[in-house]
């Protein structure tokens, strides 16, 4: 018998995490993610700000969406991108579950050399 919830949320995979922080280590698509922060917005007023053909910036866009940072939509010949917060709030988790476990592991050294330093000062 399973000890897990049929209604708890699944843990990220490895290779959902992996994906999103190699798609942020690109400036091009952390530009793109800042300007969809403010409202979706079209491929070709995205790529207009970029100095690049467009096919290029499209791949930005593929590995943006392929990892769930975003999602798109057609409405006619328009194709429209949108932001996907939930995907971030993965790599915000993730940094803050390292954060923490770096700090309980810096609290126990810092405890560790107080109490050197108190048998050293006796």
């Amino acid at each position: 018998m399973s000890n897990v919830r049929p209604d708890a949320p699944l843990a990220p995979q490895p290779a959902m995490i992996d994906g999103i922080f190699r798609a942020l280590a690109d400036p091009t698509r952390r530009h793109v993610l800042e300007r969809l922060s403010e409202r979706p917005t079209s491929v070709s007023e995205l790529a207009a700000r970029f100095a690049m053909a467009l096919p290029s910036f499209v791949e930005h866009l593929k590995i943006l969406e392929g990892c769930g940072l975003v999602h798109s939509r057609k409405v006619g010949r328009v194709r429209t991108y949108s932001l996907a917060p939930d995907r971030l709030r993965l790599a915000e988790d993730w940094l803050g579950t390292q954060r923490r476990l770096w700090e309980g592991r810096l609290d126990r050294m810092d405890d560790y050399l107080l109490k050197l330093k108190k048998e050293e000062d006796r």
